[in-house]
């Protein structure tokens, strides 16, 4: 898919974000792509669309952004200062994953996309952005069949 600019990239996050059930606790959005390609930027739309009004910062410093909307917890996750699937306990990764996680950098970790439902492998290409979309489970796949249409 190509997103010729900023706001094809908010689009996106926005579609995303609309295709998931009402309860998506449990789910995990994978963002994978080198620095600016646009992870944060759609992990904001995402948030955005899903009720937050305020600022979206980056969780590159504290590496995990909680946000309570509407009865509802999203974690945005950086996993990029992560060595290995070892320090994500310190992180309280298994309380994380009650809530929708967004997870920039999956790649830090080995293993992660098993456990993941939909990956979006962002990158630079004709003249603005590339996004590929993969259904990682079942229920990724569905959510990215109304996504693509």
């Amino acid at each position: 898919m190509h997103l010729k600019d900023t706001a094809a990239t908010e689009k996106l996050g926005k579609d995303l974000a609309g295709a998931l059930p009402d309860d998506a606790g449990g789910w995990m959005i994978l963002l994978q792509g080198e620095l600016g390609a646009g992870k944060s930027t759609l992990a904001r739309s995402m948030i955005r669309a899903l009720g937050h009004s305020g600022n979206v910062p980056s969780p590159t410093y504290t590496l995990v952004e909680p946000y309570e909307l509407n009865g509802k917890t999203i974690y945005h996750v950086d996993l990029y200062r992560i060595g290995d699937e070892n320090e994500l306990e310190f992180l309280g990764w298994s309380d994380l994953r009650e809530g929708l996680l967004l997870v920039e950098w999956p790649e830090r970790v080995q293993g992660l996309s098993d456990q993941g439902d939909v990956l979006v492998k962002l990158g630079y290409g004709g003249g603005g952005r590339i996004a590929e979309l993969n259904g990682l489970s079942q229920r990724g796949r569905q959510i990215l069949e109304s996504v693509l249409l």
